[in-house]
């Protein structure tokens, strides 16, 4: 089989397509014949040595695909179409996953939606409905509303009734954010997006700010934020934001600030078999549409992480056999 190998970190470059032996699942893991790899600023941050990871390694932790062998404790058989979120070694023919990290995929669903939806579904499902539950009648900005999570963190803060501001770079991924059902869509290219909230609903007007882009935009959420408003800083496109005086957070009014992770949202089989379900079901009822705004081959991964870095990218990002 082949699969991507990173034998030192650093630009995109260094992820090579290299053949590799076949793996042979152990005890409670399967071996899954890859049908798409999903593609996520984590894979760029391993591949960075952002998130050190023992070298060498094979890059991408989500996928979806169906089972080729499995050991006999695993839960599943060879036929089974299973997705994942959680199996370092995704940007390759054929991976291991463990198979309590395994979801069944419902009927109806594509594989390649299936893999386009688990780490950015989840993603969004647990923002909206856990780490800030949403309800009628709140203030919400999304910042990336046409990346993946962006649009599926917009279509989920709608269903719940929140009205939703949102920021974008260009006329297209305007159009998309629109789409979603974004009530205002600011282009932070063309003015301050913290003007531009405050023209449109007042000073201080926000609940919640759900913000992937990081070091860029952290200092005007704060500025943004009604008194004793959360902050979700859950990624960080554009860097790291450094670190800061805590006593801003009270000089703004008493603020929340949260830096949550997915998998800390998925840490039980029961919590991964229910956010997993309930996005996949979603999909398959039609209440939620996955954007899959980009494909390349498995052996491209470089062009897809140069074109994810520099927000060439609208909707989810998949790497294919």
């Amino acid at each position: 089989m082949h699969a991507i190998r990173i034998t030192e970190t650093g630009e995109p470059s260094v992820m090579r397509w290299i053949e590799t032996d076949q793996p042979v699942p152990e005890a409670g893991e399967l071996l899954v014949r890859v049908a798409a790899a999903g593609v996520n600023f984590i894979d760029t941050y391993h591949r960075t040595g952002l998130y050190p990871l023992e070298l060498p390694f094979t890059p991408g932790l989500e996928g979806a695909g169906e089972v080729i062998a499995a050991a006999k404790d695993a839960g599943f058989g060879p036929g089974d179409r299973v997705a994942w979120s959680n199996a370092l070694g995704s940007y390759a023919e054929a991976v291991i996953v463990p198979s309590d990290q395994a979801v069944r995929v419902p009927d109806g669903v594509g594989l390649d939606v299936a893999a386009a939806a688990m780490l950015q579904g989840m993603t969004a499902h647990y923002l909206a409905h856990d780490t800030y539950p949403l309800g009628p009648g709140q203030r919400c900005l999304v910042h990336a509303g046409a990346g993946g999570v962006g649009l599926l963190l917009i279509q989920m803060a709608k269903q719940a009734g929140a009205e939703v501001f949102t920021t974008v770079s260009t006329s297209a991924k305007a159009e998309l954010a629109a789409g979603a059902g974004a009530d205002h869509v600011i282009r932070y290219d063309q003015e301050d997006f913290g003007d531009a909230v405050e023209r449109l609903a007042g000073e201080r007007p926000l609940d919640v700010i759900y913000d992937g882009v990081g070091r860029a935009t952290f200092d005007r959420d704060l500025e943004l934020l009604r008194s004793r408003g959360t902050l979700v800083l859950f990624g960080q496109s554009s860097g790291v934001v450094p670190p800061f005086d805590v006593g801003r957070l009270a000089r703004n009014g008493s603020l929340y600030l949260t830096r949550p992770t997915l998998f800390h949202y998925i840490a039980t089989r029961d919590d991964l078999e229910r956010r997993a379900g309930a996005v996949l079901e979603a999909i398959a009822a039609g209440d939620l549409s996955i954007r899959i705004g980009h494909r390349w081959g498995l052996a491209e991964a470089a062009a897809a992480h140069r074109a994810l870095e520099s927000r060439a990218t609208t909707g989810k990002v998949l790497l294919v056999p």
